[in-house]
């Protein structure tokens, strides 16, 4: 029986909007691989179930939820994120990115600060998801629409810390590195690979078993509900949070110019009258916000959702990282557990990168109570005594107190993961 030109045109306008929507979204090719109606028979189905059904049993749609678990480390600057995104990059089956949202930032908001408002800090989320989704279902092709200038038959040398990344650094990704460069600095292993081939570094995201990306660019762990809603990305949010003083204690030492008048504040001991106190409120305002929805165990984080201190990493790594691995349900290879023993035992001078991770991992938590002036130190706790009772941080009563290092200011907790 031939279509009449109304059932043409009906799906037409249907094979448009699939389109659309496939483009707009940037999912997963498990949704490309679903079957749409043929104009030949007109069998476009009346029961919208019955292609979800249909994506649901395609083969790429299949493999997602059965092989791959695509993790985020939820963090902010300055709080042991760089340190947590080795314990996934260092793991043979994982492809980490870091800081792939840095691109959408510089490009949308070049300008975009701690202390910039809500509404600002927000404009970039949308992009966010839709590059996060893309590089979870490794298009590492749509990171091109934010690396300025514009890659060269995909290849670029602008991928922001590319040598953060064991992946990209490696075969066959870069070639030009063997067994003996394993061990290269960052800088170093950027010079001798040469510019980023991104075709080669999507074919080795889909030969990994997992992709861990690490942000401190999503403000609160409701910002990823669309994404951790979606069942083809099997996507665990790791937040990590830090004490608020160790955070403004270290953004002070590592971005001076940005917290020059706290500088001016704990060397003179007065407070200036221009100081950005959101450099500070900010930070705690996002913590109390998302651990508030984690610790509310709302539906669509159940599974999803592990919440890690810093500071209980840093005096227990190999058995906080443990946790997480069986949090994740991916077992921890012998290369996470050597580079373990290998970075968190290091003296002062071992960490000479301002993100660097080598490290005594312990002293580095506690470091920031000689850092700062007690004055500086009251000024936080006040600011920030709802999210530091949430997360069990104690308040220091007098310098004594802050300086005393056998009385700890960390509260034994077990934050459980939402299982």
């Amino acid at each position: 029986m031939q279509c009449s030109w109304k059932a043409v045109l009906l799906l037409a306008l249907a094979s448009i909007a699939i389109q659309y929507t496939a483009i707009r979204t940037f999912t997963a090719k498990s949704f490309h691989s679903c079957p749409v109606a043929s104009p030949v028979n007109c069998s476009l189905s009346q029961d919208a179930d019955a292609a979800d059904r249909l994506c649901d049993e395609s083969p790429t749609s299949a493999y997602n939820l059965s092989r791959k678990t695509h993790i985020l480390i939820l963090a902010t600057t300055r709080s042991g994120s760089s340190f947590v995104g080795q314990l996934f990059n260092q793991h043979f089956d994982v492809f980490y990115l870091f800081e792939p949202l840095y691109h959408v930032q510089y490009t949308l908001i070049p300008k975009l600060t701690q202390s910039k408002s809500t509404t600002d800090r927000r404009v970039m989320l949308g992009a966010s998801r839709d590059l996060l989704r893309s590089l979870y279902d490794c298009d590492l092709y749509f990171l091109e629409n934010y690396i300025k200038p514009q890659p060269v038959n995909h290849t670029t040398d602008r991928l922001f810390r590319r040598g953060a990344s064991k992946a990209l650094c490696s075969p066959p990704v870069c070639e030009a590195l063997g067994a003996v460069d394993l061990h290269l600095e960052e800088g170093d292993c950027v010079k001798k690979c040469g510019a980023l081939n991104l075709t080669l570094a999507t074919e080795s995201c889909r030969e990994h078993g997992h992709v861990a990306i690490k942000t401190v660019r999503v403000p609160e762990v409701s910002d990823l509900r669309a994404l951790v809603e979606d069942p083809r990305l099997n996507l665990k949010v790791i937040q990590l949070v830090r004490d608020p003083r160790g955070i403004l204690a270290s953004r002070s030492e590592t971005f001076r110019d940005t917290y020059r008048l706290w500088r001016i504040w704990d060397g003179t001991g007065r407070k200036p009258y221009n100081l950005d106190v959101t450099q500070l409120t900010t930070v705690c305002e996002d913590f109390w916000n998302s651990v508030s929805t984690g610790l509310n165990r709302p539906p669509w984080l159940k599974g999803k959702y592990m919440l890690v201190r810093y500071e209980d990493l840093a005096r227990n790594p190999m058995k906080k990282t443990e946790e997480i691995y069986d949090f994740l349900g991916i077992p921890m290879d012998s290369n996470v557990e050597r580079w373990i023993q290998n970075n968190t035992r290091g003296d002062r001078s071992s960490s000479k990168h301002k993100y660097g991770t080598v490290r005594n991992s312990a002293a580095t938590a506690e470091k920031w109570r000689f850092r700062l002036s007690y004055e500086i130190v009251a000024f936080t706790q006040r600011a920030c005594q709802p999210v530091l009772a949430q997360l069990g941080y104690r308040a220091a009563a007098s310098e004594e107190e802050l300086k005393n290092l056998s009385l700890s200011l960390v509260e034994d907790r077990d934050f459980l993961p939402f299982s």
